[in-house]
């Protein structure tokens, strides 16, 4: 269904795998936040649960508000995270295919 509004797909068990990672996938510090992609969003809504990273709280706020990069150097790091995010899940045997 492209191009149709789908509704924003939430999953606690989703974001209870990724709470599961300890450490930041950017840069290895212990405690993570699951960042939601913020490119998509729309009127305070979050984007679906399957586009979260785990972040420390640093990287997080660089990314969201990183005075020092660009907006595409920002997504780029996003979109950098939540692979390295899936990618951890998948080892872990977090998810899989049903």
């Amino acid at each position: 269904m492209l191009g149709q509004r789908q509704p924003v797909h939430r999953d606690p068990k989703w974001l209870a795998a990724v709470h599961e990672i300890d450490c930041c996938v950017q840069c290895g510090r212990w405690g993570i936040q699951a960042a939601h992609r913020n490119q998509g969003k729309a009127k305070g809504k979050k984007v679906d649960d399957c586009l979260t990273a785990a972040l420390c709280l640093t990287c997080h706020d660089e990314i969201d508000n990183g005075k020092d990069l660009t907006r595409e150097e920002r997504r780029q790091r996003m979109n950098d995270a939540i692979l390295a995010t899936i990618t951890e899940l998948a080892r872990r045997g977090l998810i899989g295919v049903k």
